[in-house]
């Protein structure tokens, strides 16, 4: 009789061990297409903080545009084809320009594009800036870059690139 329970015992457990083991599921990740992918939710959202960096300029208020950057060790800046900076460079060069504006007389983007890769978007357009520093009106025609990452504080700036737009001949 005890060896009869014994072997049911072993025989319950050993059921138990093997019987009740959830069995594996091949289940396949399924991987979105970065490259074809619109994201447009993502693509209104990176609009949005566009014209919310655009209003910061007119506005003159510096801080807020600085919020945009989500400055770090990765972030760089190109512009005037000089060599690539970084954080510090960047928000040092954004005050000074911005904080010596003495009126934005003209602030347009043309032929704005944004590519949404997931997480990261990549904004690209020409300036038609016309920015006056006390009675000097400066024009800046640049062709510029904004990449940003989707952050838990929303889209921002990790890398900046202006270079000048040639000019069309006529």
């Amino acid at each position: 009789m005890k060896t009869k329970l014994t072997l049911a015992v072993v025989l319950c457990i050993t059921i138990m061990i093997t019987g009740f083991r959830p069995q594996k599921q091949n289940v396949k990740a399924v991987k979105t297409d970065l490259i074809h992918t619109e994201f447009p939710e993502a693509k209104q959202e990176v609009m949005e903080t566009f014209g919310a960096i655009a209003q910061s300029i007119k506005d003159g208020d510096l801080d807020q545009l600085i919020s945009f950057h989500a400055y770090g060790p990765k972030f760089t800046e190109f512009k005037n084809g000089e060599p690539r900076n970084g954080s510090e460079a960047n928000e040092a060069h954004e005050r000074g320009v911005f904080g010596s504006v003495t009126e934005v007389v003209k602030f347009d983007a043309k032929d704005v594009h944004i590519a949404v890769y997931g997480e990261v978007a990549n904004l690209t357009f020409h300036s038609d800036f016309h920015l006056k520093f006390g009675e000097d009106l400066v024009v800046v025609n640049d062709q510029i870059t904004l990449l940003f990452v989707n952050t838990e504080d929303g889209w921002k700036m990790v890398h900046e690139h202006h270079s000048p737009l040639a000019k069309v001949k006529s």
